[in-house]
This record gives C-alpha cells, sequence and structure tokens, in this order.
C-alpha cells in the first residue's frame, strides 16, 4: 500500500510540474511570481524581474470585465483587451515607430487612451499625456518639447478640434502621404491617427490594427527581451498652475510600483471584484496611473461614466454599474454633493473612494461621508513627479484622520519635513517644506537638465515645494504651497490654512499690496441660492483665527479657473482678482 501510494504521490507531482512547464513556455510574461518560490528556470540572463503587470492580470481574470466605456458602448474583458493592444503594438511597429520614440495621444477619455497607453509600453514607445483642453500654442509646445513622431487624437470634442488645430500647426499634413509627414513647426511629426473618421494625410485608427501582420508580432515578442524596467515609458506635463509646463518623465519602475502600493493600501488586493468609477481624465497621472495600472496589477474593473465629467452621468454610472468605489478630485466631488437630484440615486454598493489632486476641504471629505454615504473615502496626496502618489489614509482610519491630513507615507518611500532655508529636518509637528525619495521619483523632466536638478537632490530627494507636517505615525497635514505663500508684512501665511477654517470652497490668493508687499484675498464661491457679504465673512473670522490671516478683500466669484484636473490656476485667479480690486504690482 505504501509503494502504491507513493507512485500515486510521484505521478500527481511530475504531472503539476509538467502542466506548470508547458502552461509557462506558453505565457509570454515569464519572470518571477513573488507570492510563492519559483518551481521553474526561466531566467536566461542574469536580470530577474517580476511578471509584466497586465499579462499576469490575463492569466487569473481572462473573462473578468477590465473596463466599461459607457456612452461609447464599449467593454472589455482582461483576455479581449491584451488582444487588442498586441494588436496595436505590433500595428506602431509596422508604421515605422521603434523603441523610445514618443507617441502623444490626445484627447478625452476613450477606450482608445488605455489601449495605446498599454499598447505603447509593450512596444517601448514613450507615451506622452498632452491635456485634451490644450490650445495651438500649447500643443505645439508639447508636441515640439518631446519630439513626438506620432499623435493620436479623435477629430474633435466639444468645441475642441483636434484635427484642424494640427492642420493650422501643420499645414503640410493635408499634402502629405498617411505616415509619412514632414512638417516644418513640428520636424519629428510623422504620423497623425484619427480614432473616429478619415481626413487626408492621416492615418485611421483601423489602418494601425490591421498592420500588425505575423512579422510585426514577432518582432513585437523579440523586442520583450529588449525593455527594461528602467526605461521613460511616460511623460506627464505639468498642469501649469504656475508658469509654463514641463514634462515629467516616468519609468516603468515608478508607475507600475506605485499602482501595486496604492491599491494594496486601498484594499485591491482584499475587496472582492472592485469595480471602480472613474471620472478623472486618463492624461493625468490619477486616471492613468491610478486607474489604468491599477486595473492591470489588481485586476480591478474600470467604469468610464463619460469622456469628459458629467456630475449626472457620474451618480448614474455608481448606480447602474454597482460601483463600490469612485475616484475625484474635491471639485468633482463638490458638483456630485450639490446635485439637486443627489438624494434619488441607490449609491448602497459605494463602499469606498480616493479625493486627490488639490486640497482637499475637511468640511467635503466629511459631507462625502454624510451626504454620500461614502464611508471609507481615503485622501491621496502626490505629485506628478512622484507617479504620483506619495501619501494616502487607509480606508479604515478615522474620520478625523481622514479628514484632516493626507494619510501616511506609502510603503517602501521615505519622506522628511525640512526648513526650506537650511534644509534641516524639522521637530515633529513643525512646518516645512516635504521632500520625497524612493521609488516613485521621476527619471528627469524631459530635456531639462538644469529644472531636473532644481528639484532633485544628488540624494535622490525631491522637492515638493510643499509645506506640510508630520506627526509620529507619518500623517502629514498639508499647508500650502512655497510659491502660494503670502508674505505680508513679514508672516507667512498658508492659504490653505485659511481655506480649511472657512469649511466652504473658496481659493485664497495673495495679491499686490503697497504697504504690505501681499495682502490676503478671499475668492468665495457661494453654494447655489446663498446670499453673503464681505462683511459677514470678516465676522466669522474675528476671533478664530489671527488677525492678520483674516481677508482684506472678499470677491463672491461664480466659478474659478480650472485646469481640466479640476486645480484652481491660481496665477489666473490672482491676476482677475487684482483687476477687479484695481491693484498692479507698483501701484
Amino acid at each position: 500500500i505504501c509503494r502504491l501510494f507513493f507512485l500515486i504521490n510521484t505521478i500527481i507531482v511530475w504531472s503539476i510540474k509538467f502542466y506548470c512547464k508547458k502552461k509557462w513556455e506558453r505565457c509570454p510574461s515569464h519572470g518571477i511570481h513573488v507570492d510563492s518560490p519559483p518551481i521553474i528556470p526561466t531566467l536566461t540572463t542574469s536580470y530577474a524581474h517580476a511578471p509584466q503587470s497586465l499579462l499576469r492580470a490575463v492569466e487569473r481574470w481572462p473573462d473578468r470585465e477590465a473596463m466599461a466605456f459607457l456612452q461609447d458602448g464599449v467593454r472589455k474583458t482582461f483576455a479581449e483587451f491584451q488582444k487588442d493592444v498586441d494588436q496595436a503594438a505590433a500595428g506602431l511597429l509596422a508604421l515605422g515607430l521603434n523603441k523610445g520614440d514618443r507617441l502623444g495621444v490626445w484627447g478625452p477619455n476613450t477606450y482608445e487612451w488605455v489601449l495605446f497607453q498599454f499598447a505603447t509600453a509593450r512596444a517601448g514607445i514613450i507615451l506622452v499625456s498632452v491635456n485634451p483642453a490644450y490650445q495651438l500654442q500649447e500643443v505645439e509646445f508639447a508636441l515640439r518639447k518631446v519630439g513626438c513622431k506620432a499623435i493620436v487624437c479623435p477629430t474633435q470634442f466639444k468645441t475642441q478640434k483636434y484635427c484642424d488645430m494640427l492642420r493650422q500647426i501643420c499645414p503640410e499634413i493635408e499634402s502629405s502621404s498617411p505616415g509619412d509627414i514632414k512638417s516644418a513647426r513640428l520636424p519629428d511629426l510623422r504620423s497623425v491617427i484619427v480614432l473616429d473618421s478619415r481626413h487626408p494625410g492621416m492615418l485611421h485608427l483601423d489602418d494601425v490594427m490591421q498592420a500588425g501582420s505575423s512579422q510585426y508580432v514577432q518582432q513585437l515578442q523579440d523586442l520583450q527581451k529588449k525593455l527594461s524596467f528602467d526605461d521613460p515609458i511616460n511623460i506627464q506635463f505639468t498642469s501649469g498652475t504656475t508658469g509654463a509646463p514641463k514634462g515629467a518623465t516616468l519609468s516603468h519602475h515608478n508607475i507600475v510600483n506605485n499602482a501595486y502600493f496604492i491599491g494594496r493600501r486601498v484594499g485591491y488586493n482584499w475587496r472582492p471584484n472592485p469595480r471602480i468609477c472613474l471620472p478623472v481624465p486618463l492624461y493625468h497621472c490619477f486616471g492613468s496611473v491610478g486607474g489604468g495600472m491599477c486595473m492591470a496589477m489588481h485586476g480591478i474593473s474600470l467604469v468610464f461614466p463619460s469622456p469628459g465629467y458629467d456630475g449626472k452621468a457620474n451618480l448614474a454610472a455608481l448606480e447602474s454599474e454597482r460601483c463600490t468605489f469612485v475616484y475625484g478630485t474635491p471639485t468633482m466631488y463638490v458638483d456630485m454633493i450639490n446635485q439637486p437630484d443627489l438624494a434619488k440615486y441607490d449609491l448602497s454598493t459605494v463602499e469606498a473612494g480616493i479625493m486627490a489632486g488639490s486640497p482637499c476641504p475637511p468640511e467635503l471629505v466629511k459631507k462625502v461621508v454624510s451626504l454620500m454615504g461614502i464611508k471609507e473615502i481615503t485622501i491621496g496626496y502626490g505629485t506628478t513627479e512622484n507617479s504620483p502618489v506619495t501619501f494616502c489614509a487607509s480606508p479604515k482610519d478615522n474620520l478625523e484622520r481622514k479628514s484632516e491630513t493626507v494619510g501616511y507615507i506609502i510603503d517602501h518611500l521615505e519622506a522628511k519635513i525640512v526648513d526650506p532655508t537650511t534644509r534641516e529636518i524639522v521637530p515633529l509637528g513643525m512646518m516645512g517644506e516635504i521632500m520625497i525619495r524612493g521609488h516613485c521619483v521621476m527619471l528627469e523632466y524631459w530635456g531639462d537638465k538644469v529644472k531636473t536638478e532644481e528639484c532633485i537632490t544628488k540624494e535622490g530627494w525631491y522637492k515638493t515645494g510643499d509645506i506640510g507636517s508630520m506627526d509620529g505615525y507619518s500623517y502629514c497635514r498639508i499647508e500650502g504651497r512655497i510659491k502660494d505663500m503670502i508674505i505680508r508684512g513679514g508672516e507667512n501665511i498658508y492659504p490653505a490654512e485659511i481655506e480649511q477654517f472657512l469649511h466652504t470652497h473658496p481659493k485664497v490668493v495673495g495679491v499686490e499690496d503697497a504697504r504690505m508687499g501681499e495682502e490676503v484675498c478671499a475668492c468665495i464661491k457661494l453654494v447655489d441660492g446663498q446670499d453673503c457679504t464681505a462683511e459677514e465673512i470678516k465676522a466669522f473670522c474675528k476671533g478664530q483665527i489671527a488677525h492678520f490671516k483674516i481677508p482684506r478683500y472678499i470677491l463672491f466669484v461664480t466659478s474659478y479657473p480650472l485646469t481640466i484636473t479640476g486645480k484652481i490656476q491660481k496665477h489666473k485667479l490672482r491676476a482677475d482678482a487684482e483687476s477687479q480690486l484695481g491693484l498692479k504690482k507698483g501701484k
């Protein structure tokens, strides 16, 4: 009996090994599975790495829905998506794009945005995330700065006529052969790939998808051995709220690690089948890393309510798709809780969410919990240059920590708070500049060595330019930006501190003042149907915050100048405030 048992056991073990070996040989995602010891020798060089994120997700959840674009009626499983990615990647190689070339994606949230995000990574091409709101000068600057060889876009979206703008920049397009553009103003540009219709001199998406013959499929497979985790994979332009945008260059190592640790922090590794409502733009890290990359790393399902943000569409998607998670900037959450028919939507499946992208007023966090019933709302903080998340609360944290801080440091990162002048680490609870070091720090600002060296020290610390403080548990409070700091008669004032006190959604900026150097001006948007006076605001502040922090000027506005990610463009707001108040520099 013992010999028979031993024989059966041996047959079972060798059968399992044979099956695993064959499955491994068929799988293109060779690497080390870190959740169990490797049982098959797979290395061909002295370099070990985990398998490619999307391929591993396909192995584990081939028939799970990866994403749904509700307005376009597009739904894809992980297996279907991977097939499209390989086809698009081979097509890009057929068009003459090579490893290291730059391809821009310019447009709103569509399936093709995510498709090219992963197809470029598969082919070693660098994705350039182009702000869909860019106008002529801005898009020309971005494409020229990084030397885009190709750009992908729809014909138009709302008032944005993408193909018309490209023809204005490059009139040579109409007389060129598709894929062979030669432009004086954009000398690197060769191809314009249009998603929805055909135009002279431009390629259609179908041309790309059909170009990937077996020759280029094999070329794609061979190329996988030449890709490195340190290769640049994405150029994200900073939002430009304080000046000309810079091209933060991120690597595979940056965004794969960031997505992995974001997912673990918010619980994607233990939540059953998370469905994420994703209204934030894909061109920004919040959407592409927190959304697209988290999808691949953790097997979550993404639901896109609309190509551009629409509050009603967002609430409808939460209900109809039975979403369990929602992303948004503070501005987006304000819009959702102020929808007059909010109460009619069934949001009972929504357990958690992330609020990030700009400062999050504590009162807003509390309203999201009470009015939307999202008990596990989490604040995230980071910068584009940090891939982007560096601090994030636990969904299980108490309300005080969720509303008053941006959480604690992400796994395997370092953070320190330093005196902006001496660069010495400050005591716990003291304010200073936040600095970050670790796997999230970008490679560089593309083509700008001086700016890169200004913000990344020789020891690898990234200077965020944000002012904050940390407690003994590493929970961080954000006080404002060094550049936004108002210096009034020698007193340093951080607008975020005043904003949080007002418990509304104002944005506070400094305006020129001949006596004080700068003065505090609060630009306040009132709740619909409410009236208020400057005297009421000042009375509300009196005795509650220091007298020198009470805004001297109060302006009531109906809207704020925003970037597409929902951030207030403070340089524009400041200029508008100075114009309305008749305050000009030097007066």
